[in-house]
């Protein structure tokens, strides 16, 4: 278990002012857990946890799961995206796995090959390998 519930306080910790910056260059192999936001322009390889924003830069991607309250992503994603709240999918997005949000806005160019499952309110589940998504 990387962390207890990971939306489970009604805190939103969403705050600009605390972000963790993990530049180009920079690989991470294994599973990353925060409670504040990050700004990923390097590669992670494992999955990522995340009480606050995930900004995936241009030059960013992850090999794993995603679990957060928003994200934003220019770069490459494989593996599937519980997203809490807002999912924005840039022009430069490359996503290779499903998805599961509250509210996605994909911008022309972004490329999304997998499921998506919108919903009212996605609910509080701790990140495991393999996210379960109910259908």
């Amino acid at each position: 278990m990387l962390r207890k519930d990971i939306f489970g306080s009604s805190q939103q910790t969403d705050n600009t002012d605390r972000i963790n910056r993990i530049i180009a260059g920079t690989e991470i192999n294994g599973d990353l857990t925060s409670d504040t936001n990050i700004l990923l322009d390097g590669e992670v390889n494992g999955n990522v946890s995340c009480a606050g924003r995930v900004i995936i830069g241009s030059s960013g991607k992850i090999n794993g799961n995603l679990v957060c309250v928003n994200a934003e992503i220019d770069g490459a994603m494989d593996g599937q995206l519980i997203v809490e709240n807002l999912l924005v999918l840039r022009s430069t997005a490359r996503i290779k796995g499903d998805i599961q949000t509250m509210k996605l806005h994909i911008e022309e160019g972004a490329f999304f090959e997998g499921a998506c499952v919108m919903r009212a309110g996605v609910s509080t589940q701790k990140l495991d390998a393999e996210p379960a998504f109910d259908e």
